[in-house]
C-alpha cells in the first residue's frame, strides 16, 4: 500500500540515501522511501524542492500535488511513462472504437449510480430510484441517467430538511467535496499513468482544455466514497469548512476499504485495478471494466 505524505509546514525537500527527506523549519525531519510513496501533497507554498528529488519522484511514479495559499489543490505533476509496454498500451487507447468507449462509459455510469444508491440507503434514504436507474443505463448513456441520478441524489444529500446545491463555488460543504475530489483525481491520474494510459484521452470527457479527461471518467464511481466522508464530517463532527481535521479525514479516503473483484482492498489499490482493467479492455484481453462497491459496515 503506497503512502500519502502531506507537507503543510515550511521545509526543504531533498534526497539522502535514496530516501525523500523533508527538513522542516522546526529542525525535525521526515524520511520516506520513494518506493513506499504514492502521493506527495504540497499543501504549503513555503517549501524548496531540489530537481533531483523531483526527478526521483517521477521515476518512482509518485503523483505530486501542489496547492494554493488557501490550501486548495491546483496542480498535479505525473511521470511521463507508465511501463515497458507504454507505447503499445497507448496505441490501443488511441485506436479504441467509439462503440467500445460507449460501452465502457455505460459500465462507469452504472457503477457510479449504484454506489450512490448504496450510500443513500446506508444514510436511511429511499434509494429505489437510483437502484432502478443504474440497471437502465444503455451504451453511451443516451438517456442521461447520470444527470437524472445526480439531481435526485444531491437534493437529498443533507437530508430532506436541508437544501443542498452541488456547486464548486457554493455554500458548505461544497469546499469539502472539492478537496476530496481533487485528492481522488490526483490518485486516479497516477493510477492511469501507471497503467501506461494517457490521462488526457478520456472515455467520455473530451474537454480540449482538460489534461485529465480519463482520470475524470474513471473517478466517477469513486466520488460517492468522498461524499460519504463529507456527510459524516458535516453531521457527526460539525465540520463545514476545510479544517485540519477535515482534510485529514478526506485524505483517509485513499486507505478506506472497498469491495472490488470479490475482495476487500484499500481504495487506492482499487484505483490501480480499475485503470489496469481499462487497459486490458482496450487491448481486447478482457471485456470487464472493474469498479469498487462500498462494503457493508
Amino acid at each position: 500500500m503506497k503512502r500519502t505524505i502531506v507537507i503543510s509546514q515550511p521545509c526543504r525537500i531533498n534526497i539522502s540515501n535514496d530516501q525523500l527527506v523533508c527538513a522542516k523549519s522546526d529542525e525535525s525531519t521526515l524520511s520516506v522511501s520513494f518506493e513506499d510513496l504514492g502521493i506527495l501533497l504540497l499543501e504549503t507554498s513555503q517549501y524548496i524542492i531540489t530537481g533531483a528529488a523531483l526527478s526521483r519522484l517521477m521515476e518512482a511514479k509518485v503523483a505530486v500535488i501542489t496547492c494554493t495559499d488557501n490550501h486548495h489543490p491546483n496542480g498535479l505533476l505525473l511521470p511521463l511513462a507508465g511501463g515497458g509496454t507504454h507505447t503499445e498500451v497507448l496505441r490501443t487507447q488511441v485506436e479504441a472504437s467509439q462503440p467500445l468507449r460507449k460501452q465502457l462509459w455505460k459500465v462507469t455510469v452504472k457503477a457510479k449510480i449504484s454506489n450512490q444508491a448504496v450510500f443513500s440507503k446506508q444514510w436511511g434514504d429511499h434509494a429505489d430510484p437510483l437502484f432502478r436507474w443504474s440497471k437502465k443505463v444503455r451504451s453511451g448513456d443516451p438517456d442521461n441517467y447520470e444527470a437524472r441520478a445526480a439531481s435526485w441524489y444531491w437534493k437529498r444529500f443533507l437530508g430532506k430538511t436541508q437544501k443542498f446545491l452541488r456547486d464548486p463555488e457554493g455554500d458548505p460543504p461544497n469546499s469539502l467535496l472539492n478537496y476530496g475530489y481533487a485528492i481522488l483525481r490526483a490518485a486516479m491520474a497516477r493510477a492511469v499513468v501507471s497503467s501506461g494510459l494517457h490521462p488526457s484521452l478520456g472515455i467520455h470527457h473530451r474537454n480540449r482544455y482538460n489534461p485529465f479527461c480519463l482520470a475524470d471518467d474513471l473517478m466517477e464511481p469513486y466520488r460517492p466514497f468522498v461524499d460519504s466522508i463529507v456527510r459524516g464530517l458535516y453531521f457527526e463532527q460539525g465540520e463545514h469548512y476545510l479544517s485540519r481535521d477535515a482534510k485529514a479525514a478526506l485524505l483517509s479516503v485513499l486507505t478506506a476499504d472497498v469491495l472490488i473483484a470479490g475482495n476487500r482492498r484499500p481504495l487506492l489499490l482499487a484505483m490501480s485495478m480499475s485503470s489496469s482493467s481499462l487497459a486490458e479492455c482496450y487491448a481486447e484481453k478482457s471485456a470487464s471494466l472493474t469498479f469498487p462497491t462500498p462494503h457493508e459496515n
